[in-house]
């Protein structure tokens, strides 16, 4: 019942004191403040695709260039779920703490649909990407869809971004499309170089739900997935040492990673896709694994990997690397027609 409402004062002849008719038209309002936005998330994970909730206002504008970035100081931990710790280099365990923390205080975004020429302009592979305060090198815009990037040695673990997801869930979800649908982007490895520790550099290729925090590469925060090149492992969600997935990346391939969502064969009311993850090396399709096996209590969840949140292309880098990025089809040597729509 609503303050104001005279139909329940006429019904009742007692109220609760906060609804208690103090005079002709005048009601106590109830204590405390006005309800708050905390279960929004909650919210939005119980609305079918057709009809997602605005986003809330702690959300960026729909597809707005996202450059917010954590603090500065910050930086990262190392891998653990199957592994306890990765066979190459390890970033401080307070770090990964941090980064926890950061995600636990920002919610996913909620998806809603973008504009239908920016849609179309992402399915041609007009892409941009953002370079974040950790990564230390240039970035440069070869053509539309193409990118190159060099990081410097001193450059520490970081993640480049792709401006506008490469799946939008309020769009492409096979929940509400009936169809498959399947994100994919390429990188070539021009240099592998050192780190300022002297170890050896690598770089990493993955999908990420926003927000993500910058000085953390793919797979190691919910809502994230990725490959690693320096020990060939496979993250998702996973901060500690992942799982043996693939050799390690040497410069001169081009590595791409997809992720294609279909319809569950078990039908539920839940906006959740089945998920699964290929990996291709100079074109060849040579890795992939299904998400759901990720389900258990040792590999923890795929929070924001089942096609009910948009994701982003990323890139991780640490130390010396060069790199070329694609993300127009006519650019890949891997083709996947029939693995789309």
């Amino acid at each position: 019942m609503l303050p104001g409402t005279k139909t329940c004062v006429e019904k009742h002849e007692e109220l609760p004191p906060m609804y208690t008719n103090s005079g002709p038209e005048h009601f106590t309002p109830p204590p405390g403040p006005p309800p708050g936005r905390k279960d929004q998330k909650q919210a939005s994970d119980a609305a079918p695709i057709g009809s997602y909730p605005e986003p809330p206002s702690d959300n960026p504008p729909p597809y707005h260039d996202w450059t917010v970035v954590p603090d500065t100081a910050l930086l990262p931990p190392p891998p653990s779920i199957r592994h306890d710790f990765s066979t190459t280099g390890n970033a401080p365990r307070e770090l990964a703490d941090q980064a926890h923390e950061w995600c636990d205080a920002r919610p996913l975004f909620t998806p809603s649909r973008p504009h239908e020429h920016l849609y179309n302009s992402v399915q041609r592979g007009g892409i941009d990407i953002v370079k974040p305060p950790e990564f230390s090198g240039d970035i440069s815009k070869v053509k539309e869809g193409k990118w190159k990037g060099r990081s410097k040695i001193a450059s520490t673990d970081s993640i480049i971004l792709s401006q506008l997801p490469l799946y939008f869930a309020a769009q492409d979800s096979p929940m509400y499309t009936e169809r498959p649908r399947t994100a994919y982007f390429e990188v070539k490895i021009l240099q592998i170089g050192q780190t300022r520790d002297g170890d050896q550099a690598a770089l990493a290729l993955g999908f990420c739900a926003q927000p993500y925090p910058s000085w953390r590469l793919p797979g190691w925060e919910r809502g994230s997935l990725g490959v690693h090149g320096d020990d060939g492992r496979r993250y998702v969600n996973d901060s500690w040492g992942g799982q043996d997935f693939t050799s390690p990346f040497k410069a001169g391939e081009t590595v791409g990673i997809g992720i294609t969502f279909t319809i569950p064969q078990a039908k539920t009311d839940s906006l959740k896709s089945a998920s699964s993850v290929f990996f291709t090396r100079n074109g060849q399709r040579v890795g992939v694994w299904d998400l759901n096996e990720q389900l258990d209590a040792v590999s923890g969840d795929v929070e924001g990997l089942e096609g009910d949140y948009d994701l982003y292309a990323g890139i991780g880098t640490f130390g010396q690397v060069e790199f070329e990025a694609a993300f127009a089809p006519e650019r890949w040597l891997y083709h996947h027609g029939k693995d789309q729509e």
